[in-house]
């Protein structure tokens, strides 16, 4: 792939933001430090844009983004900052318009003539959009000296891609989407954006943590440190599951439960991830005793007391874990999956939140990607991010996929389908041999209901919107 990078240019906010803010870090953003950064790709279809005059595409997409981008940092303008510690070694983000070592967002403008849009929707991986989005292998720590958001924009033969990378310490995914509808409503003509984000991160939580971390380990660190274990070729997919194939698994795993027994129904998000657990963990092959960690992470924005806006900008998720022995899974229908995922996720209330802060602050622990669990499936994402509006004067995009960054054996990013309903694409990482025989599993791609009628991956549309009360990175 033959990519030009033709600018490298920085975005601060329009208007200036007066006065020096700062704001601390808390106990929920500090664990992603020695996380990388969070990227997200998005890819939009236009006609004959190889056609358009470069002064039209510089001024009619080019500037109209970075215009929109600086309208909408002076509501974000925490994402035009940095990263910053204090004489005691407490993490900060801040902002001051006047200190020349913060150059605000990085946006940079790229072509690459001869790839299309269905070039880079034709496999599942990571590989072929890796170089469209900026900061592979950055860590978030990182911060400290680059900026805390990165965005390139790349032309292509028939599209635009945009690939962009946020600092997973400063903010998660139900605040990235808030930011990235708002500079795509400024884009759309909007002169003041509809939902103003909330900054006070004390108000989340005002407890001062000292860290000392210059530099943090590799998050992909072997579990038993030895740095000379081949580490397993892992292999990516997008698994599209239709509206009706989400209606059959929630149906399957609600009609196995009598409906006297008082327990609330099981949403989708855990109809579906227990559905991809227990198939997981079967295609691994497992003895049965070995333990399965599920790990997701949640949003606590309605978990804490009081409760947080949603629009809370900041990190407000915690990773909730349980587990079971595989050959527990294997042996029961799925509705023993969804209601291990329904209790760990039913009891994970404020009491336990705060809980957990304060265990973490007494003994600061930063997050490795082998802490998610043995022989893991962990869930980052949610369907209910509104992922299809992101839609900045040309259309929705076509697909939006996570980067590269952050993918270890078992992480799954789940996104509504594009085709609407509660359809949900889920991006999965496995060792090859594993995912090959996940492939092949009927009972798991539902192929007795597509013989039917009923079709695992959808066409086009988009949709969100989803029955359950959960929010995930």
């Amino acid at each position: 792939m033959k990519i030009k990078i033709t600018s490298k240019t920085h975005v601060q906010p329009n208007k200036p933001i007066l006065g020096k803010k700062q704001f601390h870090l808390t106990t929920f953003d500090l664990p992603y430090l020695a996380f990388y950064y969070n990227q997200k790709f998005l890819l939009y279809k236009f006609e004959n844009l190889l056609d358009l005059e470069e002064s039209t595409f510089q001024n009619n997409v080019v500037g109209k983004l970075k215009d929109g981008l600086g309208s909408v940092l002076e509501d974000f303008y925490q994402l035009a900052g940095k990263l910053a510690k204090d004489e005691e070694g407490v993490f900060r983000v801040e902002y001051d318009a006047e200190d020349e070592e913060i150059n605000g967002v990085e946006f940079s403008v790229a072509e690459a003539a001869d790839v299309s849009v269905d070039d880079l929707t034709a496999e599942d991986g990571t590989a072929q959009f890796k170089e469209l989005v900026p900061y592979n292998g950055i860590l978030n720590l990182e911060g400290l000296s680059r900026p805390l958001l990165a965005v390139q924009v790349t032309k292509l033969k028939d599209g635009l891609a945009m690939g962009l990378a946020f600092n997973h310490a400063v903010l998660d995914g139900t605040a990235t989407w808030h930011f990235m509808c708002s500079w795509a409503e400024i884009c759309r003509g909007a002169q003041t954006i509809s939902t103003q984000p909330f900054l006070d991160r004390a108000k989340a939580r005002d407890t001062r943590v000292k860290l000392d971390l210059a530099s943090p380990k590799d998050p992909n660190a072997s579990s038993n440190g030895d740095a000379t274990a081949e580490p397993p070729q892992l292999v990516e997919k997008v698994f599209k599951f239709s509206d009706s194939a989400i209606h059959t698994i929630k149906s399957r795993a609600n009609s196995a439960v009598p409906p006297d027994n008082g327990s609330k129904p099981f949403s989708t998000f855990q109809s579906l991830t227990s559905h991809i657990w227990r198939h997981v963990t079967l295609a691994r092959g497992l003895k049965p005793e070995d333990i399965t960690v599920f790990t997701v992470f949640a949003d606590c924005r309605r978990r804490v007391d009081p409760p947080m806006p949603e629009e809370y900008f900041g990190n407000m998720i915690q990773a909730v874990f349980t587990g079971t022995a595989a050959g527990m899974l294997a042996a029961h229908g799925p509705e023993f999956g969804a209601s291990v995922v329904q209790k760990a996720i039913v009891a994970h209330n404020a009491r336990v939140v705060d809980a957990r802060n304060e265990e973490w602050e007494k003994s600061p622990k930063i997050f490795q990607f082998k802490d998610a669990g043995v022989n893991c499936v962990a869930v980052g994402s949610s369907p209910r991010f509104r992922v299809y509006e992101v839609d900045f004067g040309w259309g929705k995009p076509e697909t939006v996929r996570s980067g590269s960054n952050n993918r270890f054996n078992g992480m799954m990013y789940l996104y509504p389908g594009k085709a609407g309903g509660v359809s949900i694409d889920v991006e999965i990482t496995l060792e090859a041999h594993v995912m090959e025989k996940l492939e092949k599993s009927k009972e798991f791609l539902l192929v007795e209901e597509e013989e039917n009628g009923s079709k695992l991956t959808n066409g086009n549309g988009h949709g969100h919107g989803h029955a359950n009360g959960n929010g995930f990175v």
